[in-house]
């Protein structure tokens, strides 16, 4: 079951006046919100499929749009980080790799866009698993269901795509360590099992294959995504000889689940 939460609607209905309903095939909810349940820290992630490329214009005034309603900058006070991808349906269906994608908000952009900085379309292999999240969670917010206006993305392409994307993740480490920690163990989960599901349920099936000495750092990342622990008990100041080791031993996993897939 979604949670949809009045967000959720502004969101939408920011979509709809910029782009014009007539222009959107489908709104779909992803993440957290469909694989599991939204947790005290999970982005609001909404997946836009539209008829048509976007204009500058329009890009721009969603950005506007976003950056008063998502994070902890939003006009009417804090709020859920909201993460909106815009992708035309022309560039996913027929699938093709690497995917197109037209539009991508995140708060971790946030400085960028208040500097005025407009997200440009490009190439983005991230959108073979988040397609293949959107697929499964199969949770519609306005318009068709997902699977009538995208294409299943093939094992392969969804293998190398999340594969591609760890080094960029590894360089985030220091800046975001709860958050690295979790989408590694999600990366080894579904490398491992060809499933994409939750943070928390893929911490816990990672979990359960760590030697002994690992197991903390991922449980301490997965107790701070789902709130158990205060903000100011979740620094991870000092731990990260063992974040490091940890990390390693994941990505020589990856590694070795990446060369198997071939």
């Amino acid at each position: 079951m979604t949670d949809r939460l009045p967000q959720t609607d502004s969101v939408v209905h920011l979509v709809h006046d910029v782009l014009g309903t007539a222009q959107i095939a489908g709104v779909h909810a992803h993440g957290s919100a469909v694989l599991g349940g939204l947790r005290p820290s999970s982005d609001l992630d909404v997946f836009v499929v539209a008829r048509r490329r976007t204009t500058d214009h329009e890009r721009r005034t969603l950005v506007q749009g976003l950056l008063e309603i998502s994070g902890d900058g939003a006009r009417g006070g804090p709020a859920r980080p909201v993460e909106l991808t815009v992708v035309a349906q022309r560039d996913v269906r027929p699938w093709r790799y690497p995917p197109r994608c037209e539009f991508l908000y995140g708060e971790w952009l946030r400085e960028e866009f208040e500097r005025g900085v407009v997200p440009v379309p490009a190439p983005l292999p991230d959108l073979a698993p988040l397609i293949t999240m959107v697929l499964l969670g199969n949770a519609p917010l306005f318009g068709t269901p997902p699977a009538e206006v995208l294409d299943p993305v093939p094992d392969e392409d969804l293998r190398r795509a999340i594969v591609a994307g760890v080094p960029e993740l590894l360089a985030e480490l220091a800046s975001d360590t709860r958050n690295v920690l979790l989408t590694l163990a999600r990366i080894r989960t579904t490398l491992a099992t060809g499933t994409v599901t939750s943070k928390d349920a893929a911490a816990a099936w990672a979990l359960d294959r760590l030697p002994s000495r690992h197991r903390p750092v991922l449980a301490r990342a997965t107790a701070g995504y789902l709130g158990e622990l205060g903000s100011d008990r979740e620094s991870w100041r000092g731990l990260m000889p063992e974040v490091r080791e940890h990390v390693g031993h994941v990505v020589r996993a990856i590694e070795q689940l990446a060369v198997k897939g071939k």
